[in-house]
């Protein structure tokens, strides 16, 4: 092997879940602040709307990233993510296991930290790792704090507001 190569089989599961997380979270931060954020509130060409295509607008991050995480999952069962918060609009993105609650308070106590565990689902055990999802733009600020449904509305601009969660299910 060269020097500065890495066999994959040598990564471990964070490593790879941070490698994932990396991806996910550019691509997420860019949708953000270079469609959403310019197009709705800085040129004001078109908005975002969770009703999309009824309303003839873009998608929210949110939605774009639930896309995503849907066609991967088509795709693969080495591995899933799921964005999910404390204070979700649409309850199905709520916490439903132990270390996802434990994984998403972690990342608001402690800024700049991911969380990793593991946990055993359906007979199968699985690493699990929390990244926080912070407010990359206004725009993500403001469609929280002022949507119906919010349980929470005093986002600001850099705030948590929630957890990417990725699962690797782990090698007996």
């Amino acid at each position: 092997m060269a020097v500065g190569t890495a066999h994959a089989d040598s990564l471990s599961y964070e490593k790879v879940a941070d490698m994932l997380h990396l991806v996910m979270e550019s691509d997420r931060t860019v949708y953000t602040k270079m469609v959403v954020q310019r197009l709705t509130a800085d040129d004001k060409v078109i908005k975002a709307s969770e009703h999309f295509q009824d309303d003839k607008a873009l998608p929210l991050p949110a939605q774009m990233f639930r896309f995503g995480a849907e066609r991967v999952s088509d795709k693969t069962e080495a591995f899933s993510y799921s964005l999910l918060s404390l204070w979700p609009i649409n309850k199905q993105n709520a916490p439903k296991t132990d270390v996802e609650r434990e994984g998403l308070q972690y990342v608001v106590d402690n800024p700049g930290e991911n969380f990793y565990g593991e946990e055993e689902l359906g007979g199968a055990k699985y690493f699990t790792a929390v990244y926080a999802d912070v407010a990359v733009a206004q725009a993500c600020a403001s469609c929280h704090n002022g949507h119906k449904d919010t349980p929470k509305n005093d986002f600001v601009l850099d705030d948590v507001m929630g957890g990417v969660v990725i699962r690797i299910p782990m090698d007996e």
